[in-house]
């Protein structure tokens, strides 16, 4: 089995990572792929929207090595959807690995134990590109980069993009943006609109045909530890989640 390793990157904060890791993991589980969910901020979001234990080890644990990656493993309740939690060690995490020989590898090396048994395995990162994010891009293959339709959005993708690069130049040659994503995409709005069609004209290639709208029931989901398919199956977010589930699955498979 080939697993498809997929961080979710942005340095904003609120731009949808935690929200697209999720729901697409979980769209991607209901298409029968076996998917593995790691939640690598230290605010645990991910953790919570699913509904995973973070009492017991996560990937903070994993790291230090004080367990393995298979043993931090735990089921949600969606078939085929299965997390590593986040818990609040791991916002000490990028001060630890400064001092460390190879910290770029750390994330990369813990989960090695991983590789045959996954289709799909998302981390969802931090909101900043400190050393953590620097290990999920050191262990990707792909990028996945979420981002508002705001009219700052071009300036943060240009630094992301030129970071990506320099990653890709240094440290992972196999690392490659699979896509550009739209979220809380109001097709009401002048601005978004005008985001939407400059990003696609310089990144024409990368944009995600699929646009995650803004909607209600995506936000609400959370609260109840539950993905969007699971808590409202006939809901706009579901359905768009779907359609970048089978878009992603097509992309991964032409870079093959």
């Amino acid at each position: 089995m080939s697993v498809k390793k997929i961080i979710f990157l942005n340095q904003k904060g609120g731009v949808g990572k935690t929200t697209t890791a999720v729901n697409l993991g979980s769209a991607l589980a209901q298409m029968g792929k076996k998917v593995l969910l790691i939640d690598l901020d230290s605010q645990g979001n991910l953790t919570s929207a699913i509904s995973a234990d973070n009492r017991i080890p996560g990937i903070y644990e994993v790291i230090a090595g004080q367990c393995s990656a298979r043993e931090a493993c735990q089921k949600t309740s969606i078939q085929n959807l299965f997390a590593i939690s986040s818990n609040i060690n791991m916002a000490g995490l990028n001060i630890e690995l400064v001092t460390q020989d190879d910290r770029e590898y750390f994330l990369k090396q813990a989960l090695e134990d991983l590789d045959d048994t996954w289709d799909y395995i998302l981390a969802d990162c931090p909101p900043s590109l400190g050393l953590v994010t620097m290990n999920a891009m050191v262990w990707a293959q792909y990028v996945i980069i979420p981002m508002q339709c705001e009219y700052f959005a071009m300036e943060g993708l240009n630094l992301l993009m030129r970071t990506i690069a320099n990653i890709k130049k240094s440290l992972n040659p196999n690392l490659q943006v699979l896509g550009i994503l739209f979220t809380m995409y109001s097709k009401r709005t002048k601005l978004a609109n005008e985001v939407v069609e400059d990003i696609s004209s310089f990144f024409s290639n990368l944009v995600f045909s699929t646009l995650i709208p803004r909607n209600v029931r995506i936000a609400e989901a959370p609260s109840h530890g539950l993905p969007i398919n699971a808590y409202d199956v006939s809901s706009s977010g579901s359905k768009a989640y779907r359609f970048l589930a089978e878009e992603v699955v097509n992309r991964v498979a032409r870079n093959q």
